[in-house]
């Protein structure tokens, strides 16, 4: 059940990232609250440990002990090329070759972030190396030009003269997808996938850092038409793992963790640049879904571990407790611990 009123939102406990890392990363998957080496590590799940990392205060020696965790396995991961290996086995392994896809679109993301925000001088100009030379690369995928979108703009916050994240931004803004002209379904997709509200953020940063006040509004009118798709009854219900389209009506389940942190993170972009009130109330929503105000009223997470369940599913939660999952509730309890930037 939900917590009781007046609870205090929890603050972000790294207890259990910690508990599932090793000195070679953090391993991708758990049975309950126990860590399955057998299953390995994986880029992505390291992007986003660097990602609540560096967002979380420094002097933690063991959070910023993943920092330095996170970025050397990210660091290894890319190939000269720029190119970049999401999976390693237990033994440290590679298993498969450098792509041009989600991991490295959340590399790209989670190096811009280490410029941005941390504060070890040795950290921010690693990580601004190897985002250079991931940019020089270009993905097919949307969301992974999306994730480096992110990155991109985040570096450019910092180091606005450093070339090679403007024009990997400047050509990810140009291919973005657009909304329809359909009010009803202006997604720029058939069907909701995943990572959804990523797509909107991106347009939403690189709209800010290009000074491309179309695309930052057409940001703004596709986030709010998403959370209000993925409010149902005064809470969020996200689109489930298995995808949504025109007229399949809610709740529906599965539902991920991660699509509620997108969402906590692109209305908390959309707070620094729009004044509207929806975007604090979205973060709070998003806060609110982990403590129970969602669909079953079910709790997503625990609080003897820190950890978050991996699902929510029609009859309670997946008990499990992976990375992916631990690290949305991470990231998106960071953003209700600090008041929501005004709009500039």
């Amino acid at each position: 059940m939900k917590l009781a009123a007046g609870t205090p939102t929890p603050r972000p406990d790294f207890a259990h990232i910690l508990a599932m890392s090793d000195r070679r990363g953090t391993f991708e998957h758990a049975e309950f609250a126990s860590p399955r080496p057998e299953h390995g590590y994986c880029t992505d799940d390291m992007a986003r440990v660097l990602i609540a990392a560096v967002r979380h205060p420094s002097g933690e020696a063991a959070v910023d002990g993943l920092v330095h965790l996170a970025l050397r396995f990210l660091v290894d991961a890319q190939a000269v090329g720029g190119g970049v290996r999401n999976r390693m086995d237990r033994h440290g392994h590679w298993e498969d070759r450098p792509k041009v896809e989600d991991a490295w679109g959340r590399s790209i993301w989670a190096l811009g972030t280490a410029v941005a925000q941390a504060d070890d001088a040795s950290v921010r100009m690693v990580a601004a190396d190897q985002l250079a030379r991931a940019a020089s690369q270009r993905s097919v995928w949307p969301r992974a030009m999306a994730f480096a979108a992110l990155g991109a703009a985040e570096l450019l916050g910092a180091l606005p003269d450093h070339a090679p994240a403007r024009a990997l931004l400047v050509d990810a803004a140009a291919g973005m997808p657009r909304p329809t002209s359909d009010a009803a379904w202006p997604w720029p997709e058939p069907r909701l996938t995943y990572g959804n509200a990523v797509l909107p953020e991106a347009m939403l940063a690189a709209g800010v850092v290009l000074d491309d006040a179309t695309l930052r509004q057409q940001g703004l009118d596709l986030l709010g038409w998403l959370l209000a798709h993925e409010t149902a009854d005064g809470h969020i219900s996200v689109t489930p793992a298995g995808g949504g389209g025109v007229g399949e009506m809610g709740p529906r389940f599965d539902q991920q963790p991660i699509e509620v942190a997108a969402l906590a993170d692109a209305c908390a972009r959309a707070a620094t640049v729009d004044a509207s009130t929806s975007w604090p109330a979205g973060v709070a929503a998003a806060v609110d879904w982990f403590l129970g105000d969602n669909d079953t009223r079910a709790v997503m997470w625990d609080p003897a571990t820190g950890g978050c369940f991996d699902g929510l599913e029609a009859h309670g939660v997946n008990l499990n407790q992976g990375t992916e999952s631990t690290l949305a509730l991470l990231t998106t309890l960071q953003h209700a611990r600090r008041p929501v930037s005004a709009a500039r």
